[in-house]
């Protein structure tokens, strides 16, 4: 088939890797045509994926009508601030029968909404969810990883599962859309947590306890949104929270961890290339569990450091100091 993927970072250019893998005939959208050209003559992505040589017969493109032409599987993975003006750029471009699926961890700052409700606005038809714990870096080297795919239309997970599929990337279905992608969105809030408690000097057990009380509030927040709660103790809710909260990858993490060691989030910020989807949808999901009456402490905590300039310790101090409470309350 012929694949397209929209989003030429570090996440883009591994799914684009996959599906390449696979025989698909596949093309890569980005916005600057001077920087594809250099991944073209280096053959690696250096600045979203270093030190991965990308297959010459990948395809790069900056034209919006060109990527998408005679698709049948277009691939959004764009950052979660820039999705729905390039979703629309796209829309009098992609082929009316091209699956569509959104592999963006994140929520719209404006709106609140999940990224496929923004393209399925904008396009008027289903689009699907790719999630799970699955860092760029090592999908691109083909290690074994699984995720997690979910649409409402049961043939159409299972028809873009087998195009994922091969044997270092196992694809699950599912028709829980709100919990696969919520669960991916938002483990990048609490993992931006656990990486000031790394960097606070804390140790495992408070690592454990913010990754258990995280599962937590997103557990809540997704089934007051709609989702199924056994879908957070899937790929798509555990798996992702574990990976992002624990690997040296995680940039979310690793944006926390120098946030817990004294640096500004303007200095950490302006020297980052690459997305931190938890610093920009922390306030969204802090303000949407505020609508919703759920509480998300967490979450209202690392918002307070990350655009509040809360000092990271003193925000730890109250998280300890919460009224006690059942666990399961």
């Amino acid at each position: 088939m012929k694949a397209a993927v929209i989003g030429d970072g570090g996440w883009g250019t591994a799914l684009a890797m996959v599906l390449n893998r696979n025989g698909h005939d596949t093309t890569v959208w980005g916005p600057f045509p001077e920087y594809l050209e250099e991944i073209k003559v280096s053959g690696e992505n250096t600045t979203y994926l270093p030190g991965v040589k990308v297959p010459d017969s990948l395809k790069w493109t900056s034209d919006h009508a060109e990527a998408v032409k005679d698709a049948d599987l277009v691939v959004l993975v764009v950052p979660s601030r820039f999705y729905k003006p390039v979703v629309e750029a796209f829309k009098p471009h992609i082929p009316a029968s091209a699956l569509i699926v959104s592999a963006t961890k994140g929520l719209d700052e404006k709106t609140y909404e999940r990224m496929s409700e923004t393209a399925e606005e904008i396009l008027g038809r289903e689009v699907a969810v790719l999630s799970g714990p699955s860092h760029a870096e090592e999908v691109a080297r083909g290690v074994p990883c699984a995720v997690a795919i979910a649409a409402r239309d049961h043939d159409m997970a299972e028809t873009i599962q087998h195009l994922f599929l091969n044997d270092s990337f196992r694809v699950y279905t599912l028709e829980d859309v709100v919990g696969v992608e919520l669960g991916g969105a938002l483990k990048n809030v609490v993992a931006v947590a656990a990486g000031i408690s790394d960097g606070l000097g804390f140790g495992d057990n408070t690592k454990a306890a913010l990754m258990t009380r995280g599962i937590t509030e997103i557990t809540r927040l997704g089934a007051a949104l709609g989702a199924q709660p056994e879908t957070f103790m899937g790929l798509s809710g555990i798996g992702d929270l574990m990976v992002t909260c624990m690997s040296q990858h995680s940039r979310n993490r690793g944006v926390g961890e120098r946030l817990g060691k004294g640096e500004t989030l303007e200095d950490i910020m302006g020297n980052m290339k690459m997305v931190a989807e938890g610093v920009w949808n922390c306030q969204a999901a802090k303000e949407l569990a505020g609508e919703l009456g759920v509480s998300v402490p967490i979450t209202e905590q690392v918002d307070a450091v990350v655009h509040g300039g809360k000092d990271p310790k003193l925000a730890m101090m109250d998280l300890m100091a919460r009224a006690p409470k059942p666990e399961q309350a």
